[in-house]
């Protein structure tokens, strides 16, 4: 594609210069072919398994046998990275209580946004204790109060250990919050030209962030450097998305930003 596109996108860029590039756009990129199982004889396998029998020659290795990978224990040990038993347990102690009672999440419901479950860091004097208790802390941002919470628990008692709050620091949005960005930049006059290039891209509408791969960025305002509209990012949490059609081409929607506290969309100025 290197045809300039005038309606909507500007200068096409190539896939490395959009990481660089500050102008809306939409790449083309070489996606992987889909070469795969069909070429070997598909669902049935009639060529693949003839050779490995009937037709396997004197002394040949014989077909590989592919074992189950073993179960997840339900418990680590140590500094093992946390099990999924784990990650779920401490996950619903860290969320139960107030923060469950009047947090809200991205989207407005009662409970606030999980963001991130990490094993914790050892406490003083446990770094060589093997028997030392495993702790994991639980990252929440309550869209109520614009707080980031992280919560400790001891994963041998049950126990919240303890609680910490911040206000006016922005980790990396979680998957949710990037489809709820992009869902709130759909449903804005912003979102016209995001709509119209994945039309002229796919021929269909687009009405849903499920239709796009989406990752994004954390949008702090800097004095005089955005629309008034912006100028609580960073006490608010906002959201600059890298937004690609599924199996398709980037659309750049970098130079917009959704204030996800607000909820609300802004265009930053492209100069």
């Amino acid at each position: 594609m290197r045809d300039t596109v005038h309606r909507h996108l500007g200068k096409v860029l190539t896939g490395a210069a959009l990481a660089a590039a500050g102008t809306a756009a939409m790449v083309a990129v070489t996606l992987p072919g889909t070469a795969g199982a069909d070429e070997s004889g598909g669902a049935a396998g009639g060529g693949t398994r003839a050779a490995g029998q009937a037709g396997q020659e004197p002394g040949a290795a014989p077909p590989g046998v592919v074992e189950q990978a073993p179960a997840e224990a339900r418990k680590g040990t140590g500094r093992d990275p946390l099990t999924g038993d784990e990650i779920g347990r401490v996950e619903k102690i860290a969320a139960a209580g107030q923060l469950s009672a009047t947090g809200r999440d991205v989207d407005g419901s009662r409970g606030a946004q999980r963001l991130t479950v990490d094993l914790a860091e050892p406490e003083d004097g446990e770094s060589d204790d093997p028997d030392a208790p495993r702790r994991a802390d639980v990252t929440f941002y309550d869209y109520k109060t614009d707080t980031l919470v992280t919560r400790t628990v001891n994963l041998k008692t049950g126990k919240v250990e303890r609680t910490g709050t911040q206000h006016g620091v922005q980790p990396p949005p979680s998957r949710a919050e990037n489809a709820e960005a992009a869902r709130i930049l759909i449903a804005d006059p912003l979102g016209a030209g995001l709509k119209a290039d994945y039309k002229d891209a796919t021929g269909k509408e687009l009405t849903s962030p499920d239709q796009l791969q989406l990752t994004g960025g954390i949008y702090e305002a800097a004095p005089g450097a955005q629309p008034a509209v912006l100028d609580k990012c960073g006490a608010h949490r906002c959201v600059r998305l890298f937004s690609k059609v599924l199996n398709g081409p980037w659309i750049d929607t970098r130079d917009l930003v959704i204030d996800l506290s607000a909820r609300k969309a802004a265009a930053l100025d492209r100069g």
